[in-house]
């Protein structure tokens, strides 16, 4: 029965990795966890075991956005599915609590503090449930990079519904964060599914940041001229002045911020979800209700708090499978406002230890010199026996050098400076520049003043950098950005410790020629032809356009690629291409199969 709904519902001929084992357990009334990556398959864990059980399958999920994009796309496949919201009519919510009563939904999408209000509980207790499947689970984790604290009611669910099996999934949880959320959910003694972290498809790429805008800007033209994809930026400020500037870079660009009006957000949401080549520039407060699946580069402006958050939010680009990138610049600036967040916010004394260990694992990762995904696997206890080959890092190998010399003489001038000054100034010092300043304060005259002439101002950025995200240093937010020794300090000044460092090769000064469209290689160069990839993309954005759905929902990019290479020319053999269901080519069989007989004449 899974198999049949697998293939002509999904248009999947086969299962990836344990969803088959997964859905099994859950069809069988089991309850479990679930960690699998995103673009993972984790929504077909819960879908199919909800159209195959009995009754009404409960999808507890943290944002109306994703809900209702969810809910069009399963309802594109021919599933009986509805939403249960604030973004709804009256006449809608009784239809939908009417269909729930009358056992005419296979699925139902609610949001969890509308799921445990008195009315939904009253309409659940009248109906047959088949599952409750808690989606983004992490949010019930305190110890999670994405806590919501309305998930900490879901626990009640077992005490109301105690025969109705229970899924619980996430993407990025390490392993505090699922002893929380079994705890937190009652899930003890339920098996807990981990499937492979790995995102082989996204490359990711770390850069020291030396102008951002122009490094983003070369990385845009070089590779994903055209392209969707998300920039994330630390503050509100930063995403309106980064989207106003692509703007006037001729890039489709968009902000994202809570301090929008809720109607632009939503807007800007829909933009995003329904066109195509639109950059969302956002803080984290966008992306966990897109389920956009051609988003092919994630870019950071700054830096993550946590590696799972930088996990989550790289994986939401090439949810296709087909190549994306995960892209990051940055610098000492970024550690200095993160660290200075997390001293001075309000939490208690174990919860600032966790985010200054979590920001620390950020940094190691910035300033390896090895394979990035072996380190971001291992974080989640996972091992990748050999280096990727798809990171900045294996495709271009990085130098080290011994810089406890440098260390020492950029510490000693710390010292004798008073532990007073930022890095700007410091590095005046050392490279032995008599500016006004530096003469008032008597530090032309200090053993340090010119000590590091033989390094640039941009090899010493990146000494401070490495030296403050080791720990070897810090920087006193208090006193105006000053920076300042640590008891780690001293046994490099003393001579007792080597430190090695990443060799940062400056940027050539002059811009690239840029490009009008990325650097992506078809798949196939034999059986490419970009005219019909084209028109099946143009003919997808019609029909999404005229249904208000994003074209995702018609097909994946994934699906239309494998139609230009395959050619299907019979209903027959467009049934055997990936992601084409009984529903969906029953609708529009006929459309696409109309724009590649046009091709081939074309080409004949």
């Amino acid at each position: 029965m899974i198999r049949r709904v697998l293939e002509r519902t999904f248009g999947y001929s086969g299962f990836r990795g344990q969803q088959e084992e997964v859905i099994r357990h859950t069809v069988d009334g089991g309850d479990c966890l679930v960690l699998m990556p995103t673009g993972g398959g984790k929504s077909l864990c819960y879908q199919i075991p909800g159209i195959v059980r009995e009754g009404t399958g409960v999808v507890v999920s943290p944002l109306i956005a994703l809900m209702r994009d969810q809910v069009e796309a399963l309802r594109q496949l021919g599933v009986r599915a509805a939403g249960l919201n604030s973004s709804l009519s009256y006449r809608e919510v009784l239809e939908a609590e009417a269909a729930v009563r009358a056992g005419r939904l296979d699925l139902l999408y609610v949001a969890p503090e509308r799921l445990l209000g008195e009315r939904t509980l009253n309409l659940l207790a009248e109906a047959r449930l088949s599952l409750f499947a808690i989606d983004e689970a992490h949010c019930v984790s305190q110890w999670g990079h994405d806590f919501r604290p309305e998930y900490l009611q879901l626990s009640a669910l077992r005490d109301h519904f105690p025969d109705v099996p229970r899924i619980a999934l996430t993407a990025t949880a390490d392993e505090l964060t699922r002893r929380e959320i079994v705890d937190r959910l009652g899930l003890r003694g339920a098996p807990v599914f981990v499937s492979g972290f790995d995102r082989p498809n996204i490359r990711y790429s770390v850069v020291p940041k030396n102008n951002a805008r122009a490094q983003f800007r070369g990385f845009l033209d070089r590779h994903h001229r055209g392209d969707a994809g998300i920039v994330y930026c630390l503050s509100r400020k930063k995403v309106d002045a980064t989207a106003e500037w692509l703007q006037g870079e001729g890039v489709d660009a968009l902000p994202y911020h809570a301090g929008l009006g809720a109607a632009e957000r939503r807007r800007n949401q829909d933009r995003f979800q329904r066109d195509e080549g639109v950059v969302m520039v956002a803080t984290i407060a966008f992306g966990m209700g897109i389920d956009k699946s051609n988003v092919r580069f994630v870019a950071h402006l700054d830096l993550p708090k946590s590696i799972e958050a930088y996990y989550q939010e790289t994986g939401r680009g090439g949810r296709d499978g087909l190549p994306a990138s995960a892209w990051m610049v940055y610098g000492l600036q970024e550690v200095v406002t993160l660290r200075s967040m997390v001293e001075g916010s309000d939490a208690g004394e174990a919860r600032k230890r966790l985010e200054v260990r979590k920001l620390d694992a950020m940094l190691g990762y910035c300033e390896l010199t090895t394979c990035r995904r072996q380190t971001l696997l291992a974080y989640f206890g996972e091992t990748h026996p050999e280096p990727c080959g798809n990171c900045d890092n294996c495709l271009t190998p990085v130098d080290s050098w011994d810089a406890t010399e440098a260390s020492q003489k950029a510490m000693s001038c710390v010292y004798r400076t008073g532990q007073r000054f930022g890095a700007a100034y410091l590095i005046d010092v050392l490279r032995g520049r008599e500016t006004d300043r530096i003469q008032r304060f008597g530090h032309d005259r200090i053993p340090t003043h010119g000590v590091g002439a033989d390094l640039s101002a941009y090899e010493w950025r990146s000494v401070f950098r490495q030296l403050v995200a080791r720990g070897l240093l810090w920087v006193d937010m208090e006193g105006f950005g000053s920076i300042r020794l640590t008891d780690e300090s001293w046994p490099v000044l003393r001579g007792e410790m080597h430190v090695h460092m990443r060799r940062d090769v400056r940027p050539p000064a002059a811009a690239r020629k840029r490009k009008p469209r990325a650097e992506q290689p078809p798949p196939d160069p034999a059986t490419w032809d970009e005219g019909l990839w084209e028109a099946l993309r143009a003919h997808r954005l019609e029909l999404a356009r005229a249904q208000g759905v994003p074209p995702y929902v018609i097909f994946h990019d994934a699906t239309l690629r494998e139609m230009v290479e395959r050619r299907p020319g019979t209903p027959e053999e467009l049934a055997g291409i990936t992601g084409v269901g009984e529903t969906k080519l029953e609708r529009y069989g006929e459309d696409f199969l109309g724009v590649i007989a046009k091709a081939e004449r074309g080409s004949g």
